[in-house]
C-alpha cells in the first residue's frame, strides 16, 4: 500500500530520526462521510542493532500521511533503522535506511 520516507542522522552520539508514513488515515467519521472504509495506523515501531528505539499506538486522531521525529543513543553512523507500522486492516510496511 504505501511507503515510509526516513531520514536518519547521528551528530554527537545521538540519532534523530524523520518518517514520513504515505496513508490516507480515515477516521471514522471521515470514512462515514466519504462512504469509505475506516483505516489509520495503529501501531509504529523504530528498530536499530536488533532494538526497539521508539514504539508507539497510534489512533485515529493523526493526519494523513504523518510525520513522525524521534531520537534515540546507541548507533552509529552505518546502522541501519527499521521502521515498521501496522493499520487498522492488518497492513504492514517496514521500511529501512542507513543512519548517516
Amino acid at each position: 500500500m504505501a511507503k515510509t520516507r526516513i531520514k536518519a542522522k547521528e551528530k554527537k552520539g545521538v540519532v534523530t530520526v524523520k518518517t514520513l508514513s504515505k496513508h490516507p488515515m480515515l477516521s471514522y467519521v471521515e470514512a462515514k462521510r466519504a462512504k469509505k472504509e475506516v483505516n489509520f495506523i495503529t501501531h509504529f515501531m523504530a528498530e536499530a542493532n536488533g532494538k526497539v528505539v521508539y514504539e508507539v499506538s497510534t489512533s485515529q486522531f493523526l493526519s494523513k500521511d504523518p510525520y513522525m521525529k524521534f531520537k534515540f543513543t546507541g548507533a552509529k553512523k552505518g546502522d541501519k533503522v527499521t521502521i515498521t507500522w501496522v493499520d487498522l486492516k492488518g497492513n504492514k510496511d517496514v521500511s529501512t535506511k542507513k543512519i548517516r
